[in-house]
């Protein structure tokens, strides 16, 4: 805050002030100078014009500049910043944040999963609204390992109306109305598969052989490695002798493959989901549909960011000053940049290259 007040503000007032040289001196100390026999100041105001500086003359002397947004921009940054230490202090009274698992195809309302962190927190206008998640899909690299995974998102207000979609990743998060939800986890949600010949599925009351089993997460289980999930499918019902169903487990690391295992408990074999392969086990032939996956998604209410952003672009545009003082018949210029020092350099020489040398008395008559 020290340095906003004692440096940024200063700074501003110094770029936006008209501040000629009355002395020839002044000039030739600059980082860019030149000295141009018979030059006129309406000459290199002309010049200086037509690349987009803004220039004032006041005899014997000329000021331009352009860019005055690049050196407003780091007064932005510090205010930014500021606000964003502030928002750290208020964090702790009003934070809003929440995390919501969503298989795909299902939908939730954005209000229901932010929880206010405080009495001074309020929620955002973008909670009021029901996120969908139209589809979920995953990219491995060459050694099976998970590169990266995608949630195609539809936002929608309580009437029904869509009010944006998105395709979200990691590093790549949703945003709307004070809301912003980032893609964190993934998660699977349940196997869809049906049955050739449902006839032999005796524990089942369901004549079509379709079915959509949940998935339990087994990960972290004594066992277990990495992440995996499973699910059974009763196959006959208990009996007397037997109070446990008989049935097969099905076991999915991934939405591509699922591995089977028999009434015993034995191996049985594995099938790709989008093979459409029936896969017989104990003479029930099983074809798997789909594992539905679920995004993991983190929500947040971040309100200073965007604008940190930006004013930290703002601050890299380049803020080009020039100077000249007429003594005699000598036209002595001289200018400097606060960034694209060799573009400047460049852009100066061509401005004192266009700039015609006229005597003074030939400048009058004109």
């Amino acid at each position: 805050m020290a340095c906003t007040y004692t440096r940024q503000w200063p700074a501003d007032k110094v770029a936006q002030r008209w501040r000629f040289q009355s002395k020839s001196a002044g000039v030739v100390k600059m980082g860019n100078a030149e000295v141009l026999p018979d030059g006129q100041l309406q000459d290199l105001g002309a010049v200086l014009t037509t690349k987009g500086y803004q220039v004032f003359i006041q005899k014997p002397s000329l000021y331009a500049f352009k860019g005055l947004a690049g050196r407003i921009g780091p007064i932005g940054v510090h205010l930014a910043l500021i606000l964003v230490l502030g928002g750290t202090a208020y964090s702790g009274f009003g934070t809003i944040k929440g995390s919501a698992m969503c298989p795909e195809g299902q939908d939730f309302v954005v209000a229901e999963y932010l929880q206010n962190g405080g009495p001074l927190s309020s929620l955002p206008e973008g909670s009021k609204t029901v996120m969908h998640v139209d589809k979920f899909t995953i990219d491995y690299r060459p050694n099976g390992q998970v590169a990266q995974f995608y949630s195609d998102l539809s936002l929608y207000d309580f009437e029904g109306n869509e009010l944006m979609r998105k395709q979200i990743s990691v590093n790549d998060p949703f945003r709307y109305g004070g809301v912003t939800a980032y893609q964190t986890d993934w998660s699977l949600a349940a196997i869809s598969l049906h049955v050739l010949n449902p006839e032999m599925v005796t524990a089942s009351t369901l004549d079509t052989g379709t079915f959509s089993l949940p998935l339990a997460d087994l990960t972290g289980k004594p066992g277990i490695n990495g992440k995996l999930w499973g699910t059974f499918l009763p196959v006959s019902p208990p009996t007397d002798g037997n109070p446990t169903p008989k049935g097969f487990s099905f076991v999915a690391q991934d939405p591509e493959s699922v591995v089977v295992y028999g009434t015993d408990g034995k191996f049985v074999g594995v099938r790709r989901t989008s093979s459409g392969k029936p896969l017989e086990v104990e003479g029930i032939q099983i074809v798997f549909d789909k594992v539905v996956g679920s995004t993991g998604l983190e929500l947040k209410s971040d309100p200073g960011f965007g604008g940190l952003m930006i004013t930290t672009l703002v601050s890299y545009l380049s803020h080009s000053q020039v100077w000249a003082v007429k003594e005699g018949q000598y036209l002595y210029v001289g200018g400097k940049s606060n960034r694209a020092l060799l573009g400047f350099k460049k852009e100066f020489d061509e401005v004192l290259d266009s700039v015609p040398e006229v005597p003074e008395e030939q400048a009058q008559t004109a």
